[in-house]
């Protein structure tokens, strides 16, 4: 696992038992659309409690329909706008999740903000911090707040979603590449420091090219049936997220 263009080897066959997160508590952002939608579903199609977190309540309700229409176990909601979240804001939702749920076993950072491709010269301050917030602050600050329930689970796994101009940088991406790029750095960091917990671990996950609102944005004369699904990805989501990926820590793994 220490090449991390070769820590997906034999994720892409993983085929995770139905009762694979039956019991667990799984935060996922960024839940009402794209990666984060479909992740959600698999996790509670593979037994999980979800906690749906977005800035649209009607989409979130959307999904938390199809997760109910499906037989998973009821699913909680918590909106929440990161790029005006404050520290009182995360500490409210981690303590929603203890009094409403009472564990978390797993957080997938999956909410990302992107604006339209430009040179450095026309992107504001207001968009970088926006983008920083969003991207990279709001995953530390969220994990920071939820880490004594983290703490408190048995096996806790959390995921962070990178992208391709973070971990290979090109121009016209600008903050977007630099906030994905400190999220890899801010991975291997938290990773070592949870070194000394066993039961903690955190990993990148860069997904590549796949057909999302965002992908949309920044390629919109691409053709979508030339790209994978986010289905196709949740092997590596749903492995990562489970027991059987207890020894994988600290890695950014590039689909």
């Amino acid at each position: 696992m220490d090449d991390m263009d070769q820590g997906m080897s034999g994720f892409d066959d993983y085929r995770a038992p139905s009762n694979l997160l039956e019991g667990r508590v799984i935060l996922v952002t960024g839940a009402g659309q794209g990666i984060g939608r479909v992740a959600a579903l698999a996790y509670a199609a593979h037994g999980a409690t979800v906690i749906l977190h977005g800035r649209r309540v009607e989409k979130l309700e959307g999904v938390y329909d199809e997760i109910e229409a499906h037989g998973g176990a009821q699913p909680a909601i918590f909106p929440l706008d990161l790029e005006k979240a404050e520290d009182t804001d995360f500490q409210a939702l981690a303590q929603a999740i203890r009094l409403q749920l009472g564990r978390l076993d797993g957080i997938l950072h999956n909410a990302a903000l992107m604006f339209n491709l430009a040179p450095l010269e026309n992107q504001t301050l207001a968009q970088w911090v926006a983008l920083l917030r969003v991207n990279l602050v709001a995953p530390f600050a969220l994990t920071r707040a939820c880490l004594p329930l983290l703490k408190a689970a048995p096996d806790a796994s959390v995921i962070m979603t990178s992208e391709t101009h973070g971990h290979d940088p090109a121009a016209y991406w600008g903050g977007f590449a630099v906030a994905k790029a400190g999220l890899e750095a801010l991975g291997k960091i938290q990773s070592q420091e949870w070194g000394k917990f066993p039961n903690l671990r955190l990993n990148v996950l860069v997904p590549g090219p796949v057909q999302a609102p965002q992908r949309t944005r920044t390629h919109p004369g691409e053709a979508k049936q030339t790209l994978r699904r986010p289905e196709d990805l949740m092997p590596r989501y749903l492995y990562l997220m489970g027991p059987d990926s207890r020894a994988v820590r600290g890695q950014t793994l590039v689909c």
